[in-house]
């Protein structure tokens, strides 16, 4: 019999340690290690390995999607969730997680298969008070509450549902452990029991997630590497959009990005987010420029305001859905490179619809909206930019040209301004594009615009096909 020792686990980066420190010798963690009982491999593989067979004679429609009944996470997930895998999403609380799947369990349980829900959070008469918000409740939507993951592991086992849901992984607990729920070693415990319960069962387990002040998902890195599909939701509590996006996925690509409208009845797959996102945009008002973003694989019509109010120079720019320190970078390229100095003002740069824009493609957009605020001159309600704006005051190409045009061409957009070594082929017929190389050629457009209604002479135009 194999002598159990009893070693230390870092929950960041799995590390083994003999004894306990304070501070992890591998990752640098503090207060990162626990104790762990461990049951070291024997060295003798005799009888217990298996065999290799062929690839070429395994059947891969074992791993056939099953559709959720949601398209949207069924674009995200490349079709819907495969058989004895384990997915885990995460999101800010109020964000829509639980009436998301809640969501996919009716949908699936419709159909006329078993389907359970582990409430670990609220009660059932909670969830059913709930739920009947959201709609009817499908006979086969089976679900049971508690916070012991043995528990769960044995009606799901029992039961062999089409599809389990587990609400949530920091709120259950393995009593085999003397940590409280939600703590590192916890989350990781239980995280695997359920993995492995999803891989030897064929059920595919879904399990929520927290996440951090930060926005990043809570507990040990380890267990993002621990399941098969990692998916975010995110969105603003106060604004009706909400974007689903695969962080990582082991069976299909994770460039698909889902979008939702938060409703009274629940959530809304959203198609078309065009009108969601520019419906209400108001045109011929300076500092109102639209840029279309690529959220994973898929483009989206965004429009960029910015507003300049009294202040001082100590004054750091107010940012909202973009981030705040690379708009400091393009005020100081917008004065040095493009000879407008932005002082004694206070600066307001916002994504509005509820949506953040990470990309450097929204670079371009920001300056033009601010050099727009700044010379109370607007720019044409049919006209899109997009660019990575370069210290030197250039104007790089970013990826996913045509179908940023595209869209924008599908939408209504006629006019485009992009960095000038976009290739030809990226211009669909219709839309007619202004190249520029420079910041400064891009403002002073801004300016020949807003006075002359023509542009400059001196810009490169490609004219419609």
């Amino acid at each position: 019999m194999a002598r159990t020792d009893e070693t230390y686990l870092c929950q960041s980066c799995d590390n083994i340690a003999l004894r306990w420190v304070g501070r992890c010798p591998n990752c640098g963690e503090w207060n990162s290690l626990v104790a762990s009982r461990r049951v070291p491999s024997t060295p003798n593989f005799v009888g217990n390995s298996v065999g290799a067979v062929p690839l070429r004679e395994v059947d891969g429609r074992a791993a056939a999607p099953m559709s959720t009944g949601v398209s949207e996470l069924d674009r995200v997930l490349a079709g819907g969730f495969v058989a004895g895998s384990a997915t885990l999403v995460f999101g800010p609380p109020g964000v829509g997680k639980s009436t998301l799947l809640f969501q996919v369990l009716a949908s699936v349980a419709a159909t006329g298969v078993d389907v359970v829900l582990a409430s670990a959070e609220e009660s059932l008469a909670q969830v059913s008070c709930r739920a009947t918000r959201v709609g009817p409740v499908p006979e086969h939507l089976l679900a049971l509450e508690g916070h012991d993951v043995a528990a769960i592991e044995a009606a799901i086992a029992r039961q062999r549902p089409a599809l389990a849901v587990v609400d949530s992984i920091q709120s259950i607990s393995d009593p085999g452990l003397p940590q409280a729920a939600g703590s590192l070693a916890q989350v990781r415990a239980c995280v695997e029991r359920l993995t492995r319960l999803a891989k030897s069962t064929g059920v595919p387990i879904v399990m929520v997630g927290h996440v951090t002040k930060d926005g990043a998902l809570a507990g040990p890195r380890v267990i993002e590497h621990l399941v098969d599909t990692v998916v975010s939701f995110e969105g603003d509590r106060h604004h009706a959009l909400r974007i689903l996006t695969a962080v990582k996925h082991r069976f299909g690509p994770t460039g698909e990005v889902g979008i939702f409208e938060m409703r009274d009845d629940g959530l809304r797959a959203v198609p078309d987010p065009g009108p969601l996102l520019l419906g209400d945009r108001m045109t011929g008002v300076p500092g109102s420029v639209v840029v279309p973003v690529l959220q994973g694989r898929r483009p989206l019509l965004v429009e960029v305001q910015a507003l300049l109010g009294p202040g001082d120079a100590s004054s750091r720019p107010r940012v909202l859905g973009i981030d705040a320190a690379r708009v400091t970078l393009l005020l100081a390229v917008l004065g040095c490179r493009a000879e407008i100095p932005i002082t004694g003002v206070e600066v307001f740069v916002a994504a509005v619809g509820g949506i953040t824009v990470s990309e450097p493609a929204v670079d371009l957009a920001v300056v033009l909206a601010i050099a727009s605020a700044h010379m109370d001159r607007t720019i044409p309600s049919d006209m899109v930019v997009f660019g990575e704006v370069g210290l030197a005051g250039e104007i790089r190409m970013v990826p996913g040209a045509e179908r940023r045009l595209s869209e924008a061409l599908r939408a209504g957009f006629t006019w485009a301004v992009v960095p000038e070594s976009t290739p030809e082929e990226a211009i669909p017929p219709g839309m007619q594009v202004y190249r520029v190389r420079t910041l400064l050629q891009a403002a002073a457009m801004v300016a020949v615009q807003g006075t002359a209604g023509t542009m400059p002479p001196w810009l490169t135009v490609a004219a419609s096909r």
